[in-house]
C-alpha cells in the first residue's frame, strides 16, 4: 500500500505467505542487518511494506532472529563522540525510488556538526564510486583527516577501499554487523531526506531528483538546527 507521496505505508497485521517468504529471502541476502534496518531497506526496495515488529515475528518464527541474540553483545559501547568538526565522517549508501527506477544515494556527514559534506546520486555505486565521493568531500576540506565510519557494505570492506583510506591518511571504522546504530546519524538523515524531500516532491527524473536534493541539503546545512 502506498500513499499520495509515493511512500509505502508499513502494516502491522497478518501477513500473506508471499510476504513472509519475501522477508526471509531478503534476510538471507542481507544476513548481517538487524530487523529494523531490514524493514526500511525492504520498503526502500519495494519488497514489502510491513512494520519492524512484523519482521521480528517472522524471523523469530523461522529461528533466524536468534542468530543475533546468541552473539556476545557489544551494544551500547559505540564510538566516542567527536569534539570538533571533521574528526568523524559518517557515510552510507541508500536506495531512492525515482518513478519506479532505483538509484543510489551516497552522502558524507560530519559527525560533530551534522554538516552534509558531500553527496551524489548515481546509477551504480561501486567501491570506486564511493572513493570518488569521499575524495570530493576531502577536496572541500583538504586539511581534514577524518575517521570514516561506515557499515559493512561490500564497497567498504573491499581491499582497494582500505588502501584508498590509507593513502589519504584517514582511518576507517565499520559498525558492528549486529548493532549498526553507530552510523545512526547519517541513517536518520537518509530517512529525513526521503520523508521530507523525495517522497513529497516525487521528482520525475534523476536530474530533477538531484535538483530537489541539492535544495534540501542547502537548507539542511544552512537553516536547520542540527
Amino acid at each position: 500500500m502506498v500513499n499520495e507521496h509515493n511512500a509505502w505505508i508499513p502494516r502491522d497485521c497478518w501477513l500473506e505467505e508471499w510476504e513472509e517468504e519475501a522477508i526471509v529471502r531478503f534476510y538471507r541476502d542481507h544476513p548481517v542487518e538487524g530487523y529494523r534496518r531490514l524493514t526500511y531497506m525492504m520498503m526502500d526496495a519495494d519488497i514489502v511494506a510491513v512494520s519492524p515488529s512484523s519482521v521480528y515475528r517472522v524471523l523469530k518464527r523461522r529461528d533466524l532472529l536468534g542468530r543475533w541474540n546468541r552473539r556476545s553483545s557489544r551494544k551500547g559501547h559505540g564510538f566516542e563522540q567527536p569534539i570538533q568538526p571533521h574528526e568523524h565522517w559518517h557515510t552510507d549508501i541508500s536506495y531512492i525510488n525515482i518513478c519506479g527506477t532505483f538509484y543510489y544515494l551516497c552522502a558524507v556527514l560530519d559527525g560533530y556538526s551534522r554538516l552534509i559534506v558531500h553527496w551524489e546520486i548515481r546509477e551504480a555505486m561501486t567501491q570506486r564510486d564511493v572513493e570518488t565521493i569521499i575524495q570530493r568531500a576531502r577536496e572541500k576540506f583538504p586539511e581534514a583527516r577524518p575517521r570514516i565510519i561506515s557499515d559493512n557494505g561490500p564497497q567498504f570492506v573491499a581491499k582497494d577501499f582500505k588502501e584508498f583510506i590509507r593513502l589519504c591518511g584517514m582511518t576507517h571504522v565499520r559498525t558492528s554487523p549486529h548493532y549498526p546504530q553507530s552510523n545512526g546519524k547519517i541513517e536518520r538523515w537518509n530517512q529525513s531526506l526521503k520523508r521530507e524531500c523525495i517522497r513529497p516532491k516525487t521528482p520525475p527524473s534523476v536530474e530533477d531528483a538531484r535538483r530537489v536534493v541539492a535544495r534540501f541539503v542547502e537548507e539542511y546545512n544552512t537553516l536547520r538546527l542540527h
